[in-house]
């Protein structure tokens, strides 16, 4: 199942996490949002991310974002 799950900070950081993507196609779904979040402070790939590809793989990728540079 494919999940993206914000946590948005009371200064203004958001946590994006997806699970449930595998590979680039993560980058593919979360551009347009992150696009309209503003500035990408850092990106976090897992180790599922540069599995072998398999039916039941997960990939989980942490994105933080922030207006405030």
């Amino acid at each position: 199942m494919e999940t993206l799950e914000f946590v948005i900070y009371p200064d203004g950081r958001v946590l994006e996490k997806v699970t449930g993507i595998s590979g680039a196609s993560c980058a593919e779904v979360t551009a347009a949002i992150e696009a309209e979040l503003g500035v990408v402070l850092s990106s976090e790939k897992t180790s599922e991310f540069f599995a072998q590809h398999h039916n039941d793989t997960t990939q989980t990728r942490n994105t933080l974002h922030s207006e405030w540079s």
